[in-house]
């Protein structure tokens, strides 16, 4: 496996995505929240198997953090180039994944997954809705998407714009943008104690970007307080929001995910 392009591409990359650059930050500022990516690792993990797809994979520190774990293959999804070409350089082991630089409608129509991974992604994408459907249509039966998005709209400060969010998701608007051909397998919020932290930043510190002394604090204290928390308050308030749906048998074609035949790969 290695990096792939979808048909008429410039180089490496599909040429309407040559010009595309991730105009967010957080990926760097996040990159050392060792805690907080443990904490996703065990809520997410055991929906991660088979042949799993992984949009909008980024430098790869959320690749990377699924590593150990048994699936049969990893592609990862990425628009930007350059961000490609890094999380290229850090898989250790290239053999297990492929690389695509591209969006989900870069994905040939042909390809279907055990797992398809948004994780602090679908906020990026205008369109979610449309986003969304997309990747249902390359879900195998019985496959999973998984979705981890930032929570409540109300929290929407300078910093979701300035990394290019376009909303935040609670569980209702979130399920919302879920065709219904996916049954809905678990949904429910993460990180309460974080949730305080960033309304007493809204409401008193008023600080848009975080300091790299505040994801520190975050990560090294406040996550090993919500992972007791969230599971004392139900995981029913949070600061993020996680939710899992699964293809069920014959929903496919009912929804009109599946207008047109495959066509065969190579063709």
């Amino acid at each position: 496996m290695g990096l792939n392009s979808s048909k008429g591409s410039s180089g490496n990359f599909p040429r309407h995505m040559t010009e595309f650059h991730y105009v967010g930050s957080e990926l760097s500022i996040f990159e050392k929240a060792l805690n907080w990516k443990a904490y996703i690792r065990h809520e997410i993990g055991p929906y991660v198997k088979g042949d799993v797809l992984e949009v909008g994979a980024g430098s790869g520190t959320n690749t990377r953090i699924f590593e150990k774990l048994p699936f049969a293959s990893w592609t990862c999804l990425e628009p930007d180039r350059m961000l490609l070409t890094g999380l290229k350089a850090r898989l250790p082991q290239l053999q297990r994944y492929e690389l695509i630089a591209g969006t989900t409608s870069d994905v040939h129509t042909s390809r279907r997954f055990d797992t398809i991974l948004y994780i602090d992604v679908l906020e990026h994408i205008r369109d979610d809705h449309a986003e969304v459907h997309r990747a249902a249509s390359l879900l195998k039966l019985g496959g999973a998407l998984v979705v981890l998005a930032p929570a409540h709209q109300w929290l929407f400060s300078p910093f979701d714009q300035a990394i290019g969010h376009y909303r935040r998701y609670t569980k209702s608007s979130l399920a919302a943008v879920i065709p219904p051909c996916l049954r809905q397998e678990t949904l429910f919020y993460v990180d309460s104690v974080g949730l305080l932290a960033s309304i007493g930043n809204k409401l008193l510190l008023r600080n848009p970007l975080p300091t790299a002394s505040q994801i520190l604090v975050w990560d090294g204290i406040l996550i090993r307080c919500s992972r007791i928390a969230d599971r004392l308050l139900l995981r029913r308030v949070g600061k993020s929001v996680v939710g899992v749906w699964r293809l069920e048998a014959g929903t496919r074609q009912r929804s009109g995910l599946m207008t047109k035949k495959p066509r065969p790969a190579g063709t």
